[in-house]
């Protein structure tokens, strides 16, 4: 890869004193590191906002964007008020790129040197990511399972095009599945990658929420209602999250939300255009298997993409 590389790095942080200072060395090490860092401290009454301070002096490409304390903290819509406050606080259109961080993250040195080489190997691919992994107490790394459908949520890493294209993220929860989906649908490639440059060390489980892991995992269903999927594959996604720890409790706990926020009218996504897509992939998935099918959606957005430069090329595929 030659020549700069412009890329934007946004950091919503409430309380993350203990991990902050970890995920800004492993940022620094970077091989490329990011024109830009803002960190939002959102009103963290921990030790978050004395350790900014301290890198923000050392970097010169960190800014520390600080918000008052608003309460209790709010997950989902919160994080991108959040991120939205640094998002706006730059002139994004002098990036080429544009990452969404959690401040809980061990990066692996050429982290978004391997992102943008991906990147420029296929035009198509407007968001992705590496895998999470939790470190146990011997130092062994964890797969934590996810699928290949998404960039990971803790960091989103996108073609500023494709940002733009998909009108940024939704302030609710589910913003960080909905956002995959409208990839697919406006004709990008969205995916996390297995690869040992791409190894992300996540200082805390996934879906564990500030109030626990049952907690995430209620959250987590209650996103699976917002982001619009139907009871099947809801129930679907339950069975394969069962050997996931804490075992079946946490299947139960993502059944639950999901369930709950139907019967108490949750409000979700209502999109006509996203509904139709969203519950096409989702039967595609169910019948013929989340690889074949994701593999059909990014042949198509090549083809989508060459119909774009060569007008009456037929598109085929899963549109």
């Amino acid at each position: 890869m030659t020549g700069e590389r412009r890329y934007l790095v946004v950091t919503p942080c409430r309380d993350e004193g203990e991990f902050i200072a970890s995920a800004i060395e492993s940022l620094a090490a970077q091989s490329v590191r990011p024109t830009t860092w803002v960190i939002v401290d959102d009103g963290s009454s921990d030790s978050t906002p004395g350790i900014l301070a301290e890198y923000e002096r050392r970097f010169d490409f960190i800014k520390v964007v600080r918000r008052e304390d608003r309460g209790e903290r709010r997950v989902g819509p919160g994080v991108i008020e959040a991120f939205y406050a640094g998002y706006e606080s730059v002139d994004p259109s002098a990036y080429e790129f544009v990452c969404k961080m959690d401040a809980d993250l061990e990066l692996p040195g050429r982290y978004f040197e391997r992102l943008m080489e991906e990147m420029d190997r296929e035009p198509c691919l407007g968001a992705v990511s590496g895998k999470m992994y939790l470190r146990d107490g011997q130092g062994r790394l964890h797969h934590e399972r996810r699928g290949d459908d998404h960039a990971a949520g803790p960091t989103k890493f996108y073609r500023r095009a494709c940002f733009e294209d998909i009108g940024g993220f939704v302030r609710m929860v589910g913003w960080d599945g909905i956002d995959g989906h409208v990839c697919r649908m406006k004709g990008w490639i969205a995916r996390s990658m297995v690869d040992d440059e791409l190894r992300v060390v996540h200082l805390r489980q996934m879906g564990s929420s500030h109030k626990g892991v049952l907690h995430g995992r209620t959250r987590g269903g209650q996103g699976k209602w917002r982001i619009g999927s139907s009871p099947w594959y809801l129930l679907a996604t339950a069975v394969y999250r069962m050997r996931d720890k804490p075992y079946v409790l946490g299947a139960l706990a993502m059944t639950y939300g999901y369930f709950r926020a139907m019967l108490t009218g949750v409000q979700r996504m209502d999109d006509p255009a996203y509904l139709k897509h969203l519950r096409r992939y989702e039967w595609r998935t169910l019948l013929r298997g989340k690889a074949r099918t994701l593999n059909e959606y990014d042949e198509d957005a090549r083809l989508r993409r060459a119909a774009r430069v060569a007008p009456g090329m037929p598109r085929g595929g899963a549109s």
